[in-house]
């Protein structure tokens, strides 16, 4: 404590430094904090503000070498270890960063603060049920506390608890209007409850209230496009991508996929990514060990282990992998949800795991303990992946594998799994990873999934009887405005001709209308696909159509597998990314390269020329049906021959301590 008279002229140069820093002069505001701590070098109080002054300036290191001053001063702050934690969470140290919260709560347990920011770091631990536990004691405590909600209603989303949080953010916005990130976060809860175009608006106040807050614009602009809402779409994804090429993080990585964005784009975006996502250990939790099994143990990671595209592709090749050499263990991200596809799941792993109630560290910690040789991230950057796991380098080999059409841009992550079409030998640089080159296409895909042996009449699904039917099932953000300039002009040269849409909200089936309309066509053209419960009457019903089409920039994946198997040709146009050239990779495996146009202009020409000439159109169906079964595409066993190929040259490699290289297996 400072002598008194020094103190009052002390605490009076503090509180000068202060008010100039309300009064929105932060220039004069440092210098006057500078000029105290001339000064008084050891004033906790002008230490601490000053550290928290350096934070708001998004100036971390000093925010750090001051507030850690000041707890030299005064380590009984339980004020001061609350900032270290903020301070330690925005230098990408969120394991010290929690330690920091626990100190300050050992300190005050009553701390609402440090119990909110807890609850926080607790989240970014994938600890989500032990956040819960913290943010509702800060509420109890205090129900008006505008930062808890947000933290909770992150937690609940994590937990896919949609309507509960945004009953969070709700509570938060009506406690604090201006507080961007309770925006952000009613945005992702309106997302996530597949109301778009309320999240649309949700992020774009966000983004209006803090312009820092750049992840909302992407989020903004990807919310618009699940709504087909494509006002200004052109200017939009300009602004995003030049946002991104100056080092913003302006969308994740996943939105970057249905944009305009090259190889290079998504390369370089995804190393700064990625690089934002620290490990759940700060060391390595594999350190060259040699494993000696009878077995290679290998771990698939997802949190889609049931009713999703992911698991109805590989659940035949999880059954197909030879259990003489490979040993199977599934780790689940979420609680399991009894079903058919869960049981059937469960069946195909020798282990099962459900670790949905633990954290990132305890899951690495996991999989180092279990000497999981192979660890395949099912994910990438997918809603809840959780790549903390194995940024903790917790197997010798890492795997990024089908969830995710990109690169990481991770050094955690050694090899993605790829073919030549979607990754070709001169692309590879725009890969952190090195390719595991499969011999046909890199999708898995399951022999065994049914198709139902009654076909709807195209009258119960909306169709005309003897119009013929363009068709699209992939979602609403893939359909761009260019590509839907070539469907609506193909309506115009295709004489009864219809185009039938995956079943979109009220708001994009609306606005695709009205796009329709305002190139000319009658809006009852589009026809929109209801849900159906089964997966086996979804592969029937497109038996009715007559040619799917692809989309730029981001093609049908599972979807163009789904019309293959189903027996519906699929055109395409590959573009330069890995996401833009699946379908080609598809369609040339099971023997029909012929519908991979070259260019937009031929990909147009081609589906006039289909639509017009029955004879073709009835020759290329029945080659897909006679290939359906014979070439490699659809062939489950072939396929987890060629992938197990890939998983033991990658395992031999470190066995005998090389590097990660390129991988080609041989047809």
């Amino acid at each position: 404590m400072l002598p008194d008279p020094q103190f009052q002229k002390a605490l009076q140069a503090l509180e000068a430094a202060v008010a100039l820093q309300q009064q929105g002069q932060p220039i004069k505001a440092d210098l006057q904090f500078q000029k105290v701590l001339k000064k008084h070098p050891e004033y906790f109080d002008a230490l601490h503000l000053y550290g928290q002054f350096k934070y708001q300036r998004q100036e971390y290191a000093d925010a750090h070498r001051l507030v850690a001053k000041a707890l030299k001063v005064h380590p009984g702050s339980a004020n001061a270890f609350n900032t270290l934690g903020v301070v330690l969470q925005a230098l990408g140290r969120p394991a010290e960063a929690l330690a920091a919260f626990e100190r300050a709560l050992a300190i005050d347990p009553n701390l609402v603060r440090a119990l909110s920011n807890r609850g926080g770091a607790f989240n970014i631990a994938g600890r989500f049920r032990d956040a819960l536990a913290s943010i509702d004691r800060a509420l109890a405590l205090d129900p008006h506390h505008a930062e808890a909600y947000v933290n909770r209603g992150a937690a609940l989303i994590a937990l896919k608890q949609y309507p509960q949080a945004l009953e969070c953010y709700d509570r938060a916005v009506s406690l604090a209007p201006s507080l961007a990130d309770a925006w952000l976060g009613r945005g992702n809860a309106f997302y996530n409850l597949k109301r778009y175009a309320e999240a649309a608006a949700a992020y774009d106040k966000a983004y209006g209230l803090n312009p820092q807050l750049v992840a909302a614009e992407g989020a903004r602009l990807h919310s618009r496009m699940l709504a087909a809402d494509w006002t200004g779409f052109d200017a939009d994804c300009a602004h995003v991508l030049t946002s991104i090429r100056s080092g913003k993080q302006a969308a994740s990585p996943f939105v970057l996929l249905s944009l305009p964005a090259t190889a290079a784009d998504q390369f370089e975006f995804a190393k700064r990514y990625s690089a934002t996502k620290p490990p759940a250990s700060e060391q390595p939790l594999w350190r060259g060990e040699k494993y000696t099994h009878d077995k290679i143990r290998l771990a698939y990671l997802s949190a889609d282990f049931d009713l999703h595209p992911v698991a109805h592709l590989a659940a035949g090749m999880f059954e197909a992998h030879d259990r003489a050499k490979f040993e199977t263990v599934a780790i689940s991200f979420q609680p399991d949800k009894p079903g058919e596809m869960l049981n059937r799941l469960k069946g195909a792993f020798d282990r099962f795991i459900d670790v949905s109630n633990r954290g990132d560290l305890e899951i690495a910690q996991l999989l180092r303990s279990a000497e999981i040789d192979i660890a395949v991230d099912l994910m990438g950057y997918t809603q809840n992946s959780r790549p903390a796991i194995l940024a903790s380098r917790a197997a010798p080999v890492q795997v990024s594998y089908l969830g995710y059409a990109a690169t990481m841009g991770a050094r955690h992550i050694d090899y993605i799994v790829a073919d030549r079409i979607v990754l070709p030998e001169n692309e590879r640089r725009y890969f952190s990873e090195k390719a595991i080159w499969l011999p046909h296409s890199f999708m898995a895909n399951d022999a065994k999934r049914a198709i139902a042996e009654a076909t709807p009449r195209r009258a119960d699904c909306g169709l005309p009887e003897d119009g013929f039917v363009f068709c699209s099932f992939n979602n609403i953000y893939k359909v761009t405005p260019g590509t839907f300039d070539i469907w609506m002009r193909l309506l115009g040269r295709v004489e009864k001709s219809v185009l039938w849409l995956s079943g979109a909200d009220r708001t994009a089936a609306a606005n695709l209308r009205k796009e329709a309309e305002k190139r000319g066509v009658d809006p009852k053209r589009l026809v929109f696909a209801e849900r159906v419960p089964r997966n086996e009457d979804h592969l029937a019903r497109q038996r009715l159509a007559d040619l799917f089409l692809d989309t730029l920039p981001y093609n049908a994946h599972t979807t163009a597998s789904d019309a293959l198997w189903a027996g519906l040709p699929v055109l395409t146009c590959p573009g330069e990314t890995f996401a833009a050239r699946v379908a080609a990779s598809l369609v040339t495996a099971v023997g029909l390269p012929e519908l991979v146009a070259p260019t937009l202009q031929a990909y147009e020409a081609l589906a006039v020329e289909l639509a017009t000439q029955p004879d073709k159109r009835a020759a290329l169906r029945r080659r897909l049906a006679d290939n359906r079964l014979t070439a490699p595409l659809f062939d489950t066993t072939r396929f987890t021959r060629a992938i197990e190929a890939g998983y033991l040259a990658a395992h031999a490699r470190a066995q005998k301590g090389q590097p990660p290289d390129h991988i080609s297996v041989p047809a």
